[in-house]
């Protein structure tokens, strides 16, 4: 299958909006809807086979669980049921696939209010960010 090319957004959502504007987002959507869960999903920065979502922010039940919201991302992203991807969180873990995206928001929401999460392939599975080789 042929690389994708970079997304749309060549910043991540903490970098395209100041800490105070994602605050007072956050605030306005958990006052309009207090059932949903905000979360952030982006593609990771070196990612060349998985598409691009069509969108960042969602507003997720939060009684769905993970392997639901896992589904739910798998068919707009319109993978074969071949390919694997990974839903990390803050970049550095996947979460149990039987929790309730309350119980992520609660144990991982970020301090502006959003529930940040990477999607990638399985190719950076295990790659940290940390420095060169050894």
């Amino acid at each position: 299958m042929p690389p994708f090319e970079k997304t749309q957004h060549p910043k991540p959502f903490k970098q395209r909006k100041s800490f105070a504007t994602r605050k007072q987002e956050v605030a306005g959507i958990r006052s309009k809807f207090p059932t949903k869960v905000p979360v952030i999903i982006e593609r990771y920065h070196r990612e060349k086979y998985l598409p691009p979502l069509d969108k960042t922010k969602f507003l997720v039940p939060q009684e769905l669980t993970m392997t639901q919201f896992v589904t739910i991302i798998r068919n707009r992203m319109t993978l074969m049921p071949s390919q694997a991807f990974y839903l990390l969180i803050n970049n550095t873990g996947i979460a149990s696939m039987s929790l309730t995206m309350a119980q992520v928001y609660k144990d991982h929401k970020d301090e502006d209010g959003f529930l940040y999460m990477t999607y990638a392939s399985q190719e950076m599975f295990g790659y940290w960010e940390v420095g060169p080789p050894r």
